[in-house]
């Protein structure tokens, strides 16, 4: 992947990248991460739930043996919960080493992107969820929001 950096108009900075996207769907809006971040996707998997664990961590999974941090982007996104009898699926990234997993509503296409497609972060985005989008490629007749997974699973 290559990177672009543009001065966005609160001036700030967003780094567009050229190369591949793995996408998904989580409350009716497409996301993509970086295709070299993710590990592994997932059907729903056991979560066993923390105490007094940030609410964005819905819990716990073992990945063969390996106990795995489950971050809810629902709850990260300040995105309504996830309709009762609704499955997520587990997007596991990796990140300096460790594995995360990211539970979102679907999983869709890894795309690519070309940086001259990129655009700061939607005027409409507020709170929370404007601090993890890093920007917005315009496809096909449809918005794809690139995910800062970095700032996603720190909690």
């Amino acid at each position: 992947m290559t990177a672009t950096d543009y001065a966005t108009s609160d001036g700030s900075v967003a780094s567009a990248t050229s190369g591949q996207l793995a996408t998904f769907r989580l409350d009716g809006d497409l996301y993509g991460v970086e295709v070299e971040h993710v590990q592994e996707v997932l059907r729903s998997q056991q979560l066993t739930r923390v105490p007094l664990a940030p609410s964005a961590v819905a819990g716990l999974i073992n990945l063969r043996g390996q106990v795995v941090t489950a971050i809810e982007l629902r709850e990260r996104l300040g995105r309504p919960a996830r309709p009762e009898g609704t499955d997520a699926v587990v997007i596991v990234v990796r990140l300096d080493g460790e594995a995360v997993s990211l539970l979102v509503d679907s999983i869709a296409d890894v795309v690519d992107v070309d940086a001259a497609d990129f655009e700061a972060p939607p005027d409409t985005l507020e709170g929370q969820s404007r601090d993890l989008i890093r920007g917005a490629y315009k496809l096909d007749g449809q918005l794809l929001l690139a995910l800062d997974v970095h700032k996603a699973v720190s909690a």
